[in-house]
């Protein structure tokens, strides 16, 4: 029989270097069902992290496995060269729920390749090859997408054909305007981006792109309104603004099904993928018409709208609107809260509990400082799973627990993972 043993020599042995799975005993999963995830012992383990957000709404929803198999059974690709219902009717449903105004869809196979393809619309409409980012972002793997990704430990090549200028963002706790209050936060990075752009750019500068909560960041969030003030500063100057939500979507917030919508402002272009194929691989662009339009030359996707990715797209988004996922991850995400936020406060070692919804995170460090505690955030995520609980890790020196439970987890099922996190807390201390 298969061990977890085997598997990890044999993925040592196959697989590139820079790959590294979690835990010092890294876990084999071999099947899940809805929030709990299986090794090949039979142990069962609370999934909080999802496949990095990717399970939305629990492993073998019969609902999404219905839909896949049912397609499997009729055509399982074409591509977008010939004309196919569902990939149709998915893209009519993205754009309806999008809040763009004469929305168009585009579908990838990953955030990568979709954040790529908004900045190849931005810099081709615009006419330039300058573009913002934000710092501490990260926004994908490829050539294009390390460009705008201020992340050192991710970031694996300087190389790029972009001009890249990075701006104060949503990571507050190592700002050095962290003192000031909400409004005084947001003006003051609002001030960044003007000096930045007055000092850096030779004008013309073609998008921002952002993330509304910074997800491999350690889910990094900003004050409400803060991208609405960005706006007005882009707006002035005709620049774009893209919103990666490919970690933020589909309700994840609980607040509002995109995450941009917290700022007062609707984005040009909105990326999205993870969560939207509940495991399957989708991801896609919504962008106006107008948008799409500089594209002039023949373009296609082989993958982008694959039938059987986008029949558990459209599967997984009716499971979240008909079940109010969304209610669920904002009532879910204030259980959350209301149990880690008192044991973080009494804590000399945590420096703080962020995010919203079921997109919560806590960042360890060293007593009374706010220095990194990488060894601290690896005793947490060790200790959950030994307590049978899986989460996920983030933050630029690796020191930030991140906790996504599904966005359909019962308040059982949360109570059952916060009595791991908060027995690990207590063992630590």
């Amino acid at each position: 029989m298969t061990s977890n043993d085997d598997l990890l020599a044999r993925y040592r042995a196959v697989l590139p270097s820079f790959l590294s799975p979690l835990y010092a005993d890294p876990v084999a999963i071999d099947r899940g069902k809805g929030s709990y995830v299986y090794d090949y012992d039979g142990n069962p383990y609370l999934d909080f992290f999802g496949g990095v957000l990717t399970t939305m709404i629990g492993h073998s929803v019969p609902e999404v496995v219905a839909a896949v198999q049912e397609q499997a059974a009729k055509v399982m690709h074409t591509s977008t060269l010939y004309l196919n219902e569902p990939m149709i009717e998915f893209a009519e449903e993205v754009a309806r729920q999008s809040g763009i105004a004469d929305a168009r869809v585009f579908f990838t196979t990953s955030g990568t390749e979709a954040n790529d393809t908004a900045l190849l619309l931005a810099t081709a409409y615009r006419k330039s090859n300058q573009v913002l980012a934000m710092r501490n972002s990260y926004h994908g793997r490829s050539f294009t997408a390390q460009a705008i990704t201020s992340h050192s430990s991710w970031s694996s090549t300087s190389f790029s054909g972009l001009q890249v200028s990075f701006v104060q963002g949503g990571y507050r706790l190592r700002s050095p305007f962290r003192e000031l209050d909400d409004e005084g936060y947001t003006q003051a990075c609002v001030d960044d981006l003007v000096q930045t752009l007055d000092m850096t750019s030779a004008g013309d500068v073609a998008a921002l792109i952002a993330e509304p909560i910074q997800g491999v960041g350690g889910f990094a969030t900003p004050p409400d309104g803060f991208f609405g003030a960005f706006g007005k500063v882009l707006d002035s100057r005709d620049i774009l603004f893209i919103s990666d939500e490919v970690q933020t979507g589909w309700g994840r917030t609980g607040e509002h099904f995109w995450g941009y919508q917290s700022h007062g402002i609707v984005p040009d272009m909105l990326t999205f993928a993870k969560g939207v194929g509940n495991g399957i691989t989708l991801a896609g662009i919504v962008a106006r018409k107008e948008l799409f339009d500089a594209i002039k030359v023949t373009s296609f996707s082989t993958f982008g709208g694959n039938p059987l990715s986008v029949a558990a797209g459209r599967a997984t988004l009716q499971y979240v609107l008909d079940n109010d996922c969304q209610g669920n991850a904002h009532a879910r995400g204030q259980q959350m809260h209301h149990r880690l936020a008192p044991l973080v406060e009494a804590s000399p070692w945590m420096a703080e509990l962020r995010g919203k919804g079921l997109m919560q995170a806590i960042e360890f460090v060293h007593p009374d400082t706010i220095e990194p505690d990488g060894a601290r955030a690896g005793a947490f995520m060790e200790g959950c799973k030994e307590r049978g609980l899986l989460v996920g890790k983030g933050g630029l020196y690796g020191n930030v627990a991140r906790l996504t439970p599904m966005l359909n987890v019962t308040e059982e099922e949360l109570d059952e993972g916060l009595d791991a996190m908060e027995a690990t807390i207590k063992a630590i201390a």
